[in-house]
């Protein structure tokens, strides 16, 4: 964000109907909505007995990591190593570099950061990827702790048998400078399947085989006190498996398009809300039926769904997009116009790629601007 329309946007901070002076497009959080969802899963968390590791590559915020810390999460997951620097940097520890990397150069980036960030761990997957991680270490002058990546049927990354799990485990005994803490496994090609009980299923597949990952660690020797794992989609029945220690949520703050559609609770009730969108701003009406918005392909991701508007367009209209900067909005009524300057606020379809989008988040409570928030690992992905 430019330092202007920062400034600008500061300068109303506090005051009355300062929401809807946001200069536009803007990613806006709602601090009510987003404390619920915190509330809501922290405690149906402890509930499980489980322990609370959110992933950050969804927020990619200091703040938002400083917020989860002090509602009780242990940690925090990280997708990528940059991000891992960046929150680092910022005072965040507990990181999981949840993704594991066979680049000599990101290991002895990790090796350093292993110096520098309390808490940290990172996943693993190969004997060989162990080895030139202990020699970055053996460098650096410091220690690591790992959990071995298990592939539970993601396909992306992660070792499929106990016995490959064994030789991993075996390799990290010989280095003095790791350490064995766990495993982890997460199932995301379930976490969007729409019916409960179908995904319930699916996830208890998947933990099965986790489980047995675990089991041939823990009788061979190998303690595996932390079993990391779960997602927005699942966490409502992950622990009816018994395997995991703690869940690896990430969507959850937010919500989404996407989450917002499936069946998160057995009997259809939607246990979070949608606390997260992108403010948008009618800036040309030529044509009745339509209108064009400020928001377009650079403002939300483009992986999944349109976004839904939540705010600000007739019953019926709907969200497309009208190029890289712009979008459009499509009235039901085919003779309707909007008027210039109608501002709209839209679910966002995917949260962690539109996040990525933006520099702050435009933090409201009712009617007001209350705070702006930088995402300070926006960007970081290597």
């Amino acid at each position: 964000m430019s330092a202007p329309r920062l400034a600008q946007d500061q300068a109303i901070l506090g005051q009355p109907g300062s929401r809807a002076r946001i200069d536009t497009p803007a990613l806006v959080l709602d601090l009510d909505a987003f404390e619920a969802n915190l509330q809501t899963v922290m405690a149906r968390v402890r509930a499980q007995g489980l322990a609370l590791r959110p992933h950050a590559k969804t927020h990619k915020c200091a703040t938002i990591a400083r917020r989860l810390a002090a509602a009780g999460a242990v940690g925090h997951c990280v997708a990528k190593l940059s991000e891992a620097e960046a929150l680092s940097a910022c005072g965040i520890t507990g990181l999981l570099v949840s993704s594991a990397t066979p680049d000599a150069a990101k290991l002895e980036r990790l090796a350093a950061l292993a110096g520098r960030s309390p808490g940290l761990m990172a996943a693993v997957e190969t004997p060989d990827q162990v080895d030139h991680l202990a020699a970055a270490l053996d460098r650096a002058g410091h220690q690591l702790d790992l959990l071995i990546d298990v592939d539970v049927g993601t396909h992306r990354f992660g070792l499929r048998t106990p016995q490959e799990a064994l030789a991993v485990a075996g390799r990290i005994a010989a280095h003095g400078c790791l350490r064995l803490r766990g495993v982890q496994g997460y199932a995301g090609h379930i976490q969007a399947i729409p019916g409960y009980a179908e995904r319930r299923a699916a996830s208890h597949a998947c933990l099965a085989l986790l489980g047995q990952v675990r089991d041939a660690l823990i009788e061979a020797g190998h303690p595996c006190p932390i079993v990391s794992g779960g997602g927005t989609g699942s966490h409502d029945f992950d622990h009816e498996a018994g395997v995991l220690t703690e869940l690896q949520l990430g969507s959850f703050i937010f919500n989404d398009v996407i989450y917002d559609s499936i069946e998160l609770a057995p009997d259809g009730a939607k246990p979070l809300r949608c606390a997260l969108w992108v403010q948008t701003k009618v800036v040309s009406s030529q044509h009745p039926g339509f209108a064009t918005t400020d928001a377009g392909f650079k403002s939300f991701a483009t992986d999944g769904p349109a976004p839904t508007i939540q705010a600000g367009a007739p019953a019926g209209a709907r969200y497309d997009r009208f190029g890289d900067e712009f979008g459009k909005v499509v009235l039901a009524d085919p003779t309707q116009q909007l008027p210039l300057g109608t501002l709209l606020e839209c679910v966002v379809p995917h949260c962690d790629p539109t996040v990525n989008l933006f520099d702050q988040y435009h933090c409201v409570r009712g009617d007001r601007l209350v705070e702006i928030w930088p995402i300070e690992a926006r960007g970081c992905t290597s």
